[in-house]
């Protein structure tokens, strides 16, 4: 039992606490809450991880709840796209819940607060507003509307809601402290004016309720237990709480808001703002594009459920923020794709191998494992034949010492194969070279146990048969900025950055068996990384994106 109180982190350790004093098991719930403008990134996903988490850690429920109260920003599509992004995650929420489900209460709520004396109808403009709201360091003076009596302020309000009013013309703020030292406690805003189609409610309102009014009364509407929110809402708290106070019934539970730190990851941004703009300036095709850190993206690139929610628990959860290195979410998806992709072979920048002895015409189908890691993926027939394809960097006409793949007058061992040795080359009239002839030892190849099969030597190479090659694209994805930290330079945009090597589309040949590839499944491309079939691919062109090298090649620039 020590050991488990010793792992908890310290949103567990807050829900135990609570579980000895104020809670009961069943009254644990927990949401995971959106705003539907835009699509999901990899900080949503730690979040999403962590609160669906909660709810299989302590067998509760979890509402998904769209926050869904700017209709300017928000649309259906991005509704669609954040539940298939967490369905793909491989998370079940309890209740789909919807911020605009509760307006009608929101609104009766706030008509109370008006009959109270605690809200009003403020009719300044907002940068008047903002400039009355003062300083950290000084107070904030009053609205000349603070004292508007309740019948004008209903009024108005009734007013604003029906849609006789234009935007701008009036808020509704409630009626705090104008001198308090948390500036959001200065009469925050409730409602403003938006004469905006919404994506569910259409036209039917014409006033909308802020964040910090929706937010808490949502949870508390929903019953959730516990609000966990990143460490910027931690100065909300108090209002989230002053809200609260206001509509509490002590025979309900009511939710209690807690902070946790935001994990950065580098190479990257993930404001929707910045996002949307690489999407609207071309830098990238779309919201998933596989260079993009959103959940749509990553899944495209070949990242798997399971390697990010690993990378979300690597990481935990935090009192404070940091910038984790993109380097160890690519760790995770190696890890997690060593032991389920299928090992295949496949040639990107080719040159033609002509095995010289080997029988004209003649084709052997070879024994090629699937997975070492998983001894259940059995095996595959590859053919071999007198031409092949390999990698042009895999020989060197002249080579040192150092180097152990193929030059002449050396001997390499072709992957599940045969052993072969460099005789010379045939070159075009600028001195390329455009052919590689070598002979082979017939009585080497892998498996056979043979004597000269258990030979040893340094090299080993993939290769596939020029015969039956397929030709396929491949898109050569890589991080989309130079920089760790592109948007933190303020004197600099974070557009200056984009990193014009992130993506290289080229043709390469894959073995056939790769023939029927289907959208989303992921190889090895032996001695080359990992690669997923893109949704770009149909019967008559695979297309594959690089999900990552085998090795981090950014490291060695560190």
């Amino acid at each position: 039992m020590t050991e488990e109180k010793e792992s908890l982190n310290f949103i567990e350790h807050i829900i135990e606490e609570d579980l000895r004093t104020t809670h009961n098991k069943s009254d644990l719930c927990f949401r995971f809450p959106p705003e539907p403008n835009g699509y999901l990134h990899i900080g949503h996903a730690s979040s999403i991880c962590l609160n669906f988490g909660l709810g299989e850690k302590y067998s509760a429920p979890v509402n998904l709840r769209f926050d869904d109260t700017n209709p300017a920003k928000e649309e259906q599509e991005f509704v669609d796209a954040i539940k298939r992004d967490i369905e793909w995650l491989g998370f079940t929420w309890a209740e789909e819940c919807y911020a605009s489900d509760y307006f009608q209460q929101l609104y009766d709520w706030a008509v109370q607060l008006i009959k109270e004396g605690k809200a009003y109808v403020d009719s300044q403009t907002s940068e008047a507003i903002a400039q009355q709201k003062g300083t950290p360091n000084t107070p904030g003076t009053a609205s000349p509307y603070r004292d508007r009596s309740v019948e004008e302020n209903l009024e108005l309000l009734e007013k604003m809601k029906n849609g006789e009013v234009g935007e701008g013309a009036h808020v509704l703020r409630a009626k705090i402290d104008m001198a308090s030292s948390n500036m959001l406690m200065r009469d925050p805003v409730m409602y403003r004016v938006l004469h905006k189609h919404h994506h569910r409610t259409g036209t039917n309102w014409k006033i909308f309720p802020m964040y910090d009014w929706t937010h808490g009364e949502s949870d508390y509407i929903e019953q959730v237990s516990h609000s966990f929110c990143t460490l910027e809402f931690l100065p909300h708290r108090e209002l989230y709480d002053w809200f609260l106070d206001q509509v509490y019934d002590a025979d309900k539970l009511r939710p209690k808001q807690r902070e946790f730190a935001r994990r950065n990851l580098s190479h990257t941004v993930v404001s929707k703002r910045k996002l949307a703009k690489l999407v609207e300036e071309g830098v990238v095709s779309g919201w998933d594009d596989p260079r993009m850190p959103t959940i749509s993206g990553l899944r495209r690139r070949g990242y798997t459920p399971d390697s990010i929610k690993n990378f979300a628990d690597s990481i935990g959860v935090g009192k404070r923020e940091n910038l984790i290195d993109v380097s160890h979410l690519e760790f995770n998806v190696r890890e997690d794709l060593n032991k389920k992709a299928p090992r295949v072979m496949a040639v990107l920048d080719p040159v033609k191998l002509v095995i010289t002895n080997y029988p004209e015409g003649e084709t052997e189908w070879l024994e090629a494992e699937n997975n070492p890691e998983d001894e259940s993926a059995g095996s595959r027939k590859v053919p071999f034949s007198r031409e092949l394809f390999i990698e042009r960097e895999d020989f060197q006409e002249e080579a040192n010492r150092k180097f152990f793949r193929l030059t002449l007058d050396k001997e390499v061992r072709l992957k599940n194969a045969y052993i072969i040795k460099g005789e010379r080359v045939v070159k075009d009239s600028e001195g390329n070279i455009t052919e590689i002839h070598c002979t082979y030892d017939p009585e080497s190849r892998s498996g056979s146990g043979t004597e000269a099969s258990m030979r040893k030597v340094k090299g080993t190479l993939h290769w596939v048969s020029v015969a039956h090659a397929l030709p396929a694209e491949v898109r050569l994805y890589d991080r989309l900025f130079t920089e760790p930290a592109p948007d933190a330079h303020k004197d600099r945009d974070f557009m200056e950055f984009i990193n014009p090597e992130s993506l290289q589309v080229i043709t390469a040949y894959v073995e056939p068996s790769l023939k029927d590839a289907k959208a989303e499944e992921s190889f090895q491309f032996q001695r080359l990384g990992y690669f997923v079939v893109d949704r770009d691919s149909t019967e008559d062109k695979l297309v594959f994106n690089r999900t990552v090298p085998l090795r981090d090649s950014w490291a060695k620039l560190a």
